[in-house]
């Protein structure tokens, strides 16, 4: 393991320019409207209002991430740290050192954000544990590599073939990486419902989604009909089902359920569903009323991976999604 008195910092980087970064020797980035970086006041604030100015019609939450990665690539990169860009073109794991200070580059086509490298190894991507992969595939251009940051040093060992853990029969980060995506992917549903679809627009989702399901629909008006969302059926026939909907991002109290059962008549059923979650009292209550079905944040996503091919088109726009596979641990039950 190499080793070092300083603190050994590593970090990673995404480009699609392959040839450049390889053959250039250098990292680097886009922003190309902003121009020379050194010449803004080197504070994080500056480099906000500077965004700002040059890209005025940028979203609200992508502005500090944006601009903190310029500043990062300025300030806090420095000479001798580590650096790591995974090449999508011929899947390696290239691993260089910082050798110079930031330069502005006003010559390249859209690179001109730059650094020098001194590359010391390309690896293929076989050599590492599925966690190692997975934290450099951060979303982010410019991003710390913390979690692995040993397995990628022990590959500049002389000798170094393959990580101990890509040796062994099964990669134990498999798991972990898999309920990371997992998470990750249902983290961007809610927010995304919760960002868009607030109050009666959720109402309209919840409808779409129990249609895709096989029921028919009946939205109620707004602010009518007692606390009752939707009334759906499943043919023409009773039961009715009650539906009622919360966007809120607090916790579910039993009140609220309440409300719903006084709604109902004999015969109904209820679906109470919600962004959040229960209270413990609020989840009693529900197993004490079968005649009325529960449905917080995590299952609500569940029934939208389960149906969501089937979706109103203008909510598959709005929650874009892309079916893949992910590995998983084999148990001792597979064959």
């Amino acid at each position: 393991m190499i080793s070092d008195q300083k603190e050994i910092r590593i970090w990673g980087i995404h480009t699609p320019d392959h040839h450049l970064f390889l053959h250039g020797h250098v990292i680097a980035i886009g922003w190309k409207d902003m121009g020379d970086l050194s010449a803004i006041v080197p504070t994080r604030e500056a480099f906000k209002e500077k965004y700002v100015t040059t890209y005025p019609e940028e979203k609200k939450g992508s502005i500090a991430t944006c601009a903190g990665m310029l500043y990062r690539f300025v300030y806090e990169l420095q000479i001798g740290d580590y650096v790591i860009y995974p090449s999508k073109n011929d899947r390696m794991i290239n691993i260089g050192i910082i050798d110079g200070p930031y330069t502005y580059s006003p010559g390249s086509t859209s690179y001109v954000q730059q650094r020098k490298v001194k590359w010391l190894k390309h690896i293929p991507r076989t050599a590492f544990s599925q966690g190692a992969l997975h934290e450099i595939g951060s979303a982010l251009t410019v991003f710390s590599v913390k979690n692995y940051a040993d397995e990628f040093l022990a590959a500049l060992d002389k000798g170094f073939k393959k990580s101990v853990v890509a040796e062994e029969a099964e990669d134990e980060t498999v798991a972990a990486t898999a309920k990371d995506i997992i998470e990750t992917t249902k983290d961007f549903i809610l927010k995304e419902l919760s960002r868009q679809l607030k109050g009666y627009p959720f109402e309209e989702f919840v409808a779409a989604l129990f249609e895709a399901m096989g029921y028919r629909t009946r939205l109620s008006p707004h602010g009518g009909d007692s606390g009752i969302d939707i009334v759906a059926y499943k043919d023409e026939l009773p039961p009715r089902i009650l539906v009622q909907v919360k966007s809120q991002d607090a916790p579910i109290k039993e009140t609220a359920i309440q409300s719903l059962k006084g709604a109902m008549r004999e015969g109904d059923y209820g679906v109470f569903v919600a962004l959040s979650s229960y209270t413990p009292n609020a989840k009693k209550y529900l197993n004490d009323t079968p005649i009325i079905r529960g449905i917080d944040g995590s299952e609500l996503v569940d029934l939208i991976y389960k149906y969501y091919d089937v979706l109103a088109e203008r909510f598959r726009r709005m929650i874009p999604l892309e079916k893949v596979y992910i590995p998983v641990v084999r148990t001792d039950t597979d064959s």
